[in-house]
């Protein structure tokens, strides 16, 4: 049994990245321990590259804000799934906000060893997701991190549209197949 986190980058509750990420979720509590983690609960800063973290005990930011919960719950986490609506052919600014802020030796902690991907884009455009997969792809490089897959919908731009699409089956058989 994994401890699976998975990070949800939209701030519209109940939209088509949450659906999406509750059908992977459904898939994968059947044999895993599952968390949501919704940029719509927390007040996260964006980094500001300053590298006090390098110095200051524990590694802490200065920034006092919900991101000492976050890095909590990724410091137990065996896999972590993002899921991001995509705007301007890039996931959220508040899910990179996130990820900017693992930008410490803190993460050096985390025993993270497996990364998934889901995605919901209005666009129906063939490259639509290439940048987000590239950046995805230097991530599991640079971490040495094991790809579980990819749910990739395009297309999808109202709340609910989602609702009947194939993808949301595919993304509960991901979520299905971990454990």
């Amino acid at each position: 049994m994994s401890k699976i986190v998975v990070l949800i980058g939209s701030m519209r509750k109940s939209g088509n990245t949450d659906l999406l990420a509750q059908a992977f979720t459904e898939g994968a509590s059947k044999n895993n321990d599952v968390e949501i983690v919704s940029v719509a609960d927390y007040k996260v800063n964006p980094c500001i590259g300053c590298n006090s973290c390098f110095t200051r005990k524990g590694n802490k930011c200065f920034q006092n804000d919900d991101m000492s919960a976050i890095y909590e719950k990724l410091r137990v986490a065996d896999i972590v799934v993002i899921a991001s609506p995509v705007y301007f052919y890039g996931i959220s600014a508040e899910l990179k906000a996130i990820i900017d802020r693992l930008h410490t030796p803190m993460r050096n902690e985390f025993k993270i060893k497996k990364l998934a991907l889901l995605l919901v884009g209005a666009a129906s455009l063939p490259n639509l997701f290439d940048a987000i997969k590239l950046q995805y792809q230097l991530i599991l490089e640079f971490f040495h991190l094991e790809d579980v897959g990819m749910v990739l919908v395009r297309g999808v731009k109202d709340k609910g549209d989602i609702e009947g699409n194939e993808a949301l089956r595919e993304a509960y058989k991901l979520g299905l197949s971990i454990g």
